[in-house]
């Protein structure tokens, strides 16, 4: 699962924005990667006052990072075109210009994450992971498909 950090500075983001980006990434994520949408999550955290240093100096300007930790496995240009769709999808859902938005992503081996109580699987191999889930997991994940 795709967990994506989105942390805020000196602005704030509205509950109406937080849904609109969180649909965003997920999309993003489902479009560029082919991954289902229940593995997508995205958790928001403000940044307070006087809590961002850029060069050791306060940051007072708006900045959004956004920090994704995702399964390794995939090509240099799907993550290329991850990064950059992300970038546009936060620019578009923010309101804030593409050199106030910072976006990192972080590969894992799958062998090392465990989600929904199992090991993950590599990439592309969803669908025999799903099969062999427990039914009332299966239905729980139906549910947060989109």
């Amino acid at each position: 699962m795709p967990t994506y950090t989105v942390k805020y500075s000196n602005f704030i983001l509205s509950s109406n924005q937080k849904k609109r980006i969180a649909e965003g990434i997920t999309q993003v994520h489902k479009k560029t990667t082919g991954a289902n949408t229940y593995f997508a999550q995205v958790i928001f955290s403000d940044n307070k006052k006087n809590d961002h240093f850029m060069g050791g100096k306060f940051v007072k300007d708006k900045q959004l990072f956004l920090h994704g930790e995702i399964r390794a496995g995939r090509s240099n240009e799907i993550k290329n075109k991850l990064i950059k769709g992300l970038r546009s999808s936060l620019v578009k859902n923010s309101g804030l210009s593409k050199d106030q938005i910072w976006v990192y992503i972080l590969d894992l081996p799958p062998n090392q994450m465990i989600e929904y109580g199992e090991i993950l699987p590599a990439s592309g191999m969803e669908k025999i992971w799903y099969s062999k889930l427990p039914a009332d997991l299966k239905k729980k994940l139906k549910k947060l498909e989109s």
